[in-house]
């Protein structure tokens, strides 16, 4: 069938609220190469989400999909537990930057918040939970709540839960400093909640819908002494920064803290559903037995692959590689930004391979240009590259190719992005 046929299927089956950001249907994935009904080839840059980190179907995470297969797919932990679960647990309480820690998994990444938030409301014993402006944690209520971005994840879904607060994130050419983060944070103390009553300040070290805008050092490592100051427990949502994505395995790891607890999901299981919260073991083993748990949590099959993605990284050496096809791709995106038949580009950044730029009005300004990104994605799709937009102001592009990609693939892809720059203009 064509992508057009699929399409009046889709719309004719499946609710509009569950957008898509491309009219392509995919039939086949090969690292980063995917394949769509009528057999179009198109280099994958946005990696299912940064969930594709080791690339579409890796033949070792695929082996131990179906191995696992072949014993068996599903008991339920709390029912019968199994091996591959308590081993997964035991490697990323080695792995995560949090001494003497303990893990649970569960199926996906806005599960994995609620259980940090229940987790942090019961060790507390206090209900409030701050987050930050242009944070994404999930659809659910709760983590719906606790996004910082009204349209389109929250229009006409309210009320929500109770007890959760939004601070500015520091973002210094839209002019807002850490300083400024603080002072917020300062005045919600003052205003609406008070120290004592807030379980828990969660953050992504770097926004991802919010736009990829990095978490300066000397702000986390503020935050966790101010956290500490009033036995707030500090999460890390590592949901899409997770897994050599930034050139770590873990993005917490480049600011020298230590988190109370971190969420994971997304590249953790190399396509196949699983996510968890790692903590302190202290705060982790606060819930009663059967507080905590869901049918799917932790599945065989998911912590198989992760295993698979696990050793990925370390074989491949990932987090290397992650650093210096980010470099790659930062040195292209400044080669483009001052050519001066391309599509003015404001701010660049990226930490490793999780890579983001602005679209703007006018060179060497910060006025956002949204309407030009929808224009840029629908050229690049034309001309075979998957690119995914962000921010606040809907006006980023996102590079998120796995980090297995070849360098020719990555480079074909730029001069994608290039053409597709000019193209708009």
């Amino acid at each position: 069938m064509t992508n057009t046929e699929l399409l009046a299927r889709r719309n004719a089956a499946v609710p509009r609220g569950v957008a898509s950001a491309t009219s392509i249907f995919a039939v086949k994935g090969e690292n980063a190469e995917i394949w769509d009904a009528e057999g179009k080839r198109y280099l994958d840059f946005a990696a299912g989400i940064a969930v594709c980190n080791t690339g579409h179907r890796h033949p070792k995470v695929m082996a131990a999909a179906a191995a696992q297969s072949e014993a068996f797919v599903h008991t339920a932990f709390q029912v019968l537990p199994y091996e591959n679960y308590v081993a997964l647990a035991e490697r990323l309480n080695k792995l995560a930057p949090i001494k003497e820690a303990k893990t649970i998994l569960m199926t996906t990444g806005a599960e994995a918040v609620e259980n940090a938030v229940k987790i942090a409301r019961h060790y507390t014993k206090r209900p409030a939970v701050i987050s930050f402006v242009g944070g994404f944690h999930g659809r659910s209520m709760l983590t719906m709540g606790m996004t910082g971005k009204v349209v389109p994840y929250k229009v006409g879904f309210g009320p929500f839960p109770a007890s959760l607060y939004h601070i500015p994130f520091p973002i210094e050419h839209h002019g807002v400093s850490a300083q400024d983060s603080f002072d917020a944070l300062e005045r919600l103390f003052k205003a609406d909640v008070e120290p004592s009553q807030v379980a828990a300040i969660i953050l992504e070290p770097v926004q991802g819908e919010g736009g990829f805008y990095i978490a300066p050092k000397e702000f986390m490592q503020t935050l966790r002494q101010l956290c500490d100051q009033h036995g707030i427990l500090l999460i890390c949502d590592e949901v899409q920064t997770g897994f050599a994505r930034t050139g770590k395995l873990f993005a917490t790891e480049h600011y020298d803290i230590e988190p109370d607890l971190i969420t994971v999901a997304k590249a953790l299981g190399g396509g196949f559903p699983i996510s968890g919260v790692i903590g302190k073991g202290e705060i982790m083993d606060s819930p009663e037995p059967g507080g905590l748990g869901g049918t799917y949590g932790g599945s065989p099959l998911g912590c198989a692959a992760a295993h698979a993605v696990l050793d990925i990284i370390e074989e491949e050496q990932l987090c290397a590689r992650s650093l210096k096809l980010g470099k790659r791709i930062l040195e292209r995106l400044h080669q483009m930004k001052e050519h001066s038949d391309t599509t003015p580009i404001g701010d660049i950044r990226g930490l490793g391979s999780m890579v983001a730029f602005e679209l703007v009005k006018k060179r060497e300004g910060h006025a956002p240009d949204p309407d030009k990104v929808k224009l840029l994605t629908a050229k690049a799709l034309e001309q075979g590259l998957i690119l995914l937009s962000c921010g606040i102001y809907a006006n980023t592009i996102r590079l998120l190719a796995p980090l297995t990609i070849p360098e020719a693939q990555l480079e074909e892809g730029l001069d994608i992005l290039e053409k597709a720059l000019v193209s708009v203009a």
